[in-house]
């Protein structure tokens, strides 16, 4: 009688009579179904090998419009996010997803702590935000803690998080910033950390040519006449 009652019935009230929400990943143990979005297919091998049994791995992608077919057919609980993809960045995904998924929780992990990067898929709707140097055991508890609705910050960059979200209004991104497309920022940001064109090139999956094209408009649109101020600018802002 003992091992009856604490086992079906407890489900039903939880479910039914009480109302209460049934446990979450953390309590239940259950692993939390996760696809993930990075643009670097060895590194999302090596996510899966060091997450291990934590977490459900369902699905991965390597730039935006795959991502957003992975997540659309999959629907994942949570989805674990690179922050520069190919196709429009992470910001993108967010902007293509969220509004029709609302319940998918996003985890940006990323090399880059430039609050810029940050404070851009917080607005988007990302839950948190880790940088790759978290290990493997943290990066497992990451996920289960957003995909039961927490929000996780590595500690630095709790504080871009604070400092644009304590007002009311949350103050507006840098004005000449926001001249650029996503993809003149990808470039910028890529050129600013010392990259040849053609390693650019590479990394974004486009020509040369229109990396040059991409790197004249920004010079063109932030008024600078060359490369190294356009690596000063960047630094200043702290998109490096």
């Amino acid at each position: 009688m003992a091992d009856e009652s604490t086992g079906e019935n407890i489900g039903e009230n939880i479910g039914e009579s009480t109302g209460e929400n049934p446990p979450g990943f953390a309590e239940s143990g259950t692993p939390p179904r996760v696809v993930i979005v990075d643009d670097h297919r060895l590194f999302r091998s090596g996510v899966r090998g060091e997450l291990g049994d934590a977490v459900d791995v369902i699905g991965e992608a390597g730039d935006v419009d795959s991502a957003v077919e992975v997540i659309t057919e999959k629907r994942p609980d949570l989805v674990l996010l690179d922050v520069h993809l190919p196709g429009g960045g992470g910001s993108e995904v967010l902007r293509r997803i969220l509004p029709r998924n609302p319940e998918i929780r996003f985890l940006a992990l990323s090399v880059s702590d430039a609050a810029e990067d940050v404070i851009g898929v917080v607005r988007g709707g990302a839950r948190g935000y880790v940088t790759k140097t978290i290990s493997g055991r943290e990066l497992a508890d990451a996920i289960v803690r957003v995909a039961d609705g927490d929000a996780v910050f590595s500690p630095r960059l709790a504080g871009f998080v604070l400092d644009a979200f304590s007002a009311t209004d949350a103050p507006p991104m840098d004005p000449e910033l926001d001249r650029l497309t996503q993809r003149e920022r990808e470039v910028l940001r890529l050129i600013a950390r010392g990259y040849a064109y053609k390693e650019v090139a590479k990394e974004l999956f486009i020509s040369v040519k229109t990396v040059e094209t991409h790197v004249s408009s920004v010079l063109r649109k932030l008024q600078l006449s060359n490369r190294h101020e356009l690596s000063r600018w960047a630094t200043a802002r702290r998109l490096v």
